[in-house]
């Protein structure tokens, strides 16, 4: 017997049931193992259907181990969440386009070289050109004298024709050298009768026919 007085703390009740802090510790441990010693089981369970029941059946081991992997996956729950896939569209390369590629050569603007023709090329204004009015006009001869002059031609003799009548006007050119100079001619005045002719002792001898224009 105590020598103090009994008090309130004192008054136990005999048939209550005792528990300790440590106990209630130690009975959740114990629960919280019980899923995953139970998951153990279902795993160990599952190898085991995988690598020897259903080869038996006739399963390969690739669709073994698939029908293994399916049943773990539905029987233990991913620890993570899966983040939804993004449905916005992935943007298109923009990437510059190099200015040499787009670049286009400028035209060229240089002039085009000049089309010179041989033939002008070979004429020789400065052959004398001797003029004949084989016609009834008169003066026509001087006319046409003026305007081979004013073509730059050198002219030389002008006069009436004095020798057989021409159907048609004439150039008559001393040899083959005056050739080109006989065809520039008939080009400016219109004359397209060209007859070689040492007769003159001329080079250049323009006879004016009937029709001259």
């Amino acid at each position: 017997m105590t020598k103090y007085a009994r008090d309130e703390f004192d008054r136990v009740p005999e048939t209550s049931t005792r528990q300790g802090v440590h106990r209630a510790v130690a009975e959740a441990r114990r629960r919280s193992l019980v899923p995953i010693l139970a998951a153990g089981c279902l795993a160990l369970a599952i190898g085991l259907v995988a690598f020897l029941i259903l080869p038996k059946l006739g399963f390969s081991a690739g669709q073994a181990a698939a029908v293994t992997d399916g049943i773990s996956a539905s029987a233990t729950p991913s620890a993570t969440s899966s983040s939804p896939a993004s449905s916005s569209p992935a943007p298109a390369s923009t990437a510059p386009v190099s200015p040499e590629a787009t670049a286009t050569a400028p035209a060229s603007t240089a002039p085009a070289a000049s089309a010179t023709p041989e033939a002008a090329a070979a004429v020789d204004k400065t052959q004398p050109v001797t003029i004949y009015n084989g016609t009834t006009t008169a003066g026509l001869a001087s006319k046409v004298g003026g305007t081979v002059s004013s073509a730059g031609w050198t002219l030389g003799q002008t006069g009436n024709w004095g020798g057989v009548p021409q159907q048609t006007s004439v150039i008559f050119y001393s040899s083959a050298d005056q050739k080109d100079n006989a065809e520039a001619l008939g080009t400016l005045l219109g004359i397209d009768t060209l007859v070689e002719s040492a007769e003159f002792n001329l080079p250049l001898v323009v006879v004016i026919g009937p029709g001259f224009q």
